[in-house]
């Protein structure tokens, strides 16, 4: 699913105006209609609505959605923000047609005409929509700061008013809604942290916009849909021998971090590597040795050439002391292959910068947000993040996986989202668990890019699907390692 800009939003409607053809006010009509079908569904019918609109279009899908409820028996009343423009034709339409359904239309001029929010009334958003590019101010933003102040049910429609469909809205005033009924496709404001205040439950309602649009339109982000990850998966044949599907070497674990070696290992093995060998003091190999005995061990100080391997990971529980150092050097100036880098090797490169030169070609850089900011630098906002990690993608032959709720993989300038997973993994042991799974899919020779998507859709389909036994509260990653074979599954039926 491509997610597109303020912009491509718009020129979607116009695309389908052009070619269906409709007029706009019959595309209106037909947004209203879903989210009237949608309110009925969810039993809203004793309640008072009180629907607020502003002048522009969303305003217009408000007016429309007060006539279609008033026509079923709907207690409904209207509040229309009157800042002097006339509002657009398709407003003004919409006004003309509620003026003859009903005399509940009220304009608030100032603050003495904000209504009073009862607990038991229904609030409809309908004041701004995807074309904000401003903060809220004055008349509007005391209103949004009113409707805040009730502890009443808030849908809004499209966006929260005070929201920007592509850029970063933080620190403004903005409607905390409990519903958001968005039409076609989600948009990027509602996959960033940030605004997760405000959405509440985001409802993709299809409104029939024409399909080639965006089929022809390039973007720079989209979500990874589950189709492109089945698509990918390679079949085992059955002839097939361990020699077949790699041999990843793990560069983890040190005192007091045993977990993290042991974690990613584990995890590398379940997603299908041949053989994994585990690079590790020799006074912690007896901990492998007795925890996953399918494992095999390294010394850490061996000299054995890092290149016999298929792929590398290194960074989960190293350390990050002066032999941690020496160890990321000593793999990085020697193994010229895509590999993964993560945790204490993330930290280790931020303190020394000039190692990012030596990161292998097609090489898997996993952060979360503050490591990623360590070693690119502080951002202001969430917005200017992702755009970071695109454009550190465009200028660098490394992909990046800015780990998160929706994690984002940057590769090549362009953003694909992941919408797998729960707050179960907001817990020590999954990033071990994801850099073992990424590289035992390099390892079987999947290309980088699809070894780092596949590997974050499965690591989240995993989660959730262990939550069939256990709750967000309970998730260990040791339950995600052991659901990574029902995700493999889930994905093949």
């Amino acid at each position: 699913m491509k997610l597109l800009s303020a912009q491509q939003i718009h020129q979607w409607d116009a695309f389908t105006i052009l070619h269906e053809p409709i007029e706009s006010i019959g595309l209106m009509e037909r947004a209203a209609q879903r989210c009237v079908d949608w309110i009925s569904e969810n039993n809203f019918f004793d309640h008072k609505i009180k629907i607020f609109c502003g002048k522009g279009n969303n305003g217009g899908d408000g007016l429309a959605i007060a006539r279609l409820l008033i026509n079923k028996n709907y207690n409904v009343a209207v509040y229309i923000l009157e800042f002097g423009a006339r509002g657009t034709e398709d407003f003004q339409i919409n006004l003309h047609l509620l003026h003859q359904t009903t005399t509940e239309i009220h304009f608030i001029q100032s603050t003495e005409f904000i209504p009073v929010i009862e607990k038991t009334d229904v609030v409809i958003d309908a004041l701004y929509g995807s074309g904000l590019d401003r903060p809220l101010q004055l008349l509007s933003k005391e209103i949004v700061e009113h409707i805040n102040q009730s502890t009443t049910n808030i849908i809004s429609i499209d966006v929260p008013s005070g929201m920007s469909i592509d850029k970063t809205s933080k620190g403004n005033t903005i409607i905390r809604a409990k519903h958001t009924l968005t039409f076609q496709s989600l948009k990027l404001c509602f996959l960033t942290a940030e605004n997760e205040d405000y959405f509440g439950e985001v409802h993709v309602l299809d409104i029939g916009l024409n399909q080639q649009f965006i089929e022809s339109t390039e973007t720079v982000f989209e979500i990874i849909s589950q189709q492109q990850i089945t698509s990918q998966i390679k079949l085992r044949k059955d002839f097939s021998h361990k020699g077949n599907y790699g041999h990843a070497l793990l560069v983890a674990g040190n005192k007091g971090k045993m977990g993290a070696a042991l974690l990613a290992a584990k995890a590398c093995l379940r997603t299908g590597s041949g053989l994994v060998t585990v690079n590790i003091p020799e006074q912690f190999q007896s901990a492998v040795n007795s925890f996953l005995p399918e494992a095999m061990t390294m010394n850490r100080d061996d000299e054995n050439s890092y290149n016999n391997f298929s792929t590398i990971a290194i960074g989960p529980g190293i350390g990050i002391d002066n032999y941690g150092q020496q160890i990321v050097l000593k793999v990085l100036d020697s193994y010229k292959k895509p590999m993964v880098i993560d945790a204490d090797a993330l930290n280790i490169i931020s303190g020394n910068k000039n190692i990012l030169k030596l990161v292998p070609h097609g090489s898997i850089l996993t952060p979360h947000p503050k490591e990623f900011e360590r070693l690119f630098g502080v951002c202001e906002n969430e917005f200017e993040r992702l755009e970071k990690a695109i454009e550190l993608s465009n200028q660098n032959p490394f992909i990046i996986i800015l780990k998160g709720h929706y994690t984002l993989i940057a590769a090549n300038g362009r953003g694909y989202f992941n919408t797998t997973g729960n707050a179960g993994l907001a817990k020590g042991g999954s990033g071990d668990v994801l850099t073992g799974m990424i590289a035992s899919l390099l390892a079987q020779n999947y290309e980088p890019l699809q070894a780092a998507m596949i590997a974050v859709y499965l690591h989240g389909l995993a989660a959730d699907l262990a939550l069939e036994n256990q709750s967000t509260e309970s998730l260990l990653a040791t339950d995600v390692i052991d659901a990574i074979g029902k995700a493999f599954n889930f994905l093949r039926d």
